[in-house]
């Protein structure tokens, strides 16, 4: 059964392990794409790079385009109650915590449409 990774580490090796990185990186995307955010990450990225460049994205979109990155929240479908729950005093620990749960999303999308496939 499905199982919420803790932190961001332990979700990048649960998807090598399961061989489904290359569809996190294309459900990522695919879902940026649906955003009008175009990011395109290539699917030789290693997950450390990803982990910071999602951050960055994130941390860009929080200080300068705030409505984009609320509609990128809703188009992924990160849960509000999670969103608010963060401490938003510090945007780069905010940043980090935000790209974190948009990868636990895409990692479930990602998981549930294998096991169920």
């Amino acid at each position: 059964m499905f199982e919420a990774p803790v932190n961001t580490e332990s979700l990048l090796a649960q998807a090598q392990a399961e061989t489904l990185y290359l569809n996190l990186i294309e459900q990522i995307n695919k879902d940026f794409n649906l955003a009008n955010e175009g990011i395109d990450f290539p699917l030789s990225i290693s997950p450390d790079e990803l982990k910071i460049q999602l951050h960055e994205k994130i941390y860009r979109m929080i200080q300068y385009k705030f409505a984009e990155y609320l509609n990128l929240l809703y188009i992924i479908d990160v849960p509000e109650n999670e969103i608010k729950q963060l401490d938003g005093s510090d945007l780069v620990i905010l940043a980090e915590q935000v790209a974190f749960l948009i990868l636990k999303r895409e990692w479930q999308k990602v998981w549930f449409r294998n096991y169920y496939k």
